[in-house]
C-alpha cells in the first residue's frame, strides 16, 4: 500500500472521475487516469503510482516522497 495523495474529481466534459497524484505533478500530465467509477479511478490511480514508481526505481530515478498531514 502507498501513501500518497489522491484527488479524485468528477468531470461532466468526460463524464469520469478524474484522478490527480500531487506529489507527481511535476512529473507527470495531470490529471494520470480515470475511471467510470470511484472505485475503479481510486484503483486505477492506486495502479498508477505503482507502475511510476517501480518505472522511477528501475531508471534510477528520484523518488518523490509522499505528502504526510500533520495535525497539531
Amino acid at each position: 500500500m502507498n501513501r500518497y495523495s489522491m484527488i479524485i474529481q468528477w468531470s461532466d466534459e468526460d463524464q469520469l472521475f478524474l484522478v490527480t497524484i500531487p506529489e507527481f505533478a511535476e512529473r507527470v500530465v495531470m490529471p494520470c487516469t480515470h475511471g467510470k467509477t470511484r472505485k475503479e479511478a481510486i484503483h486505477q490511480g492506486e495502479q498508477v503510482v505503482d507502475m511510476y514508481l517501480e518505472a522511477w526505481e528501475q531508471e534510477g530515478e528520484p523518488i518523490p516522497e509522499p505528502n504526510i498531514l500533520q495535525v497539531a
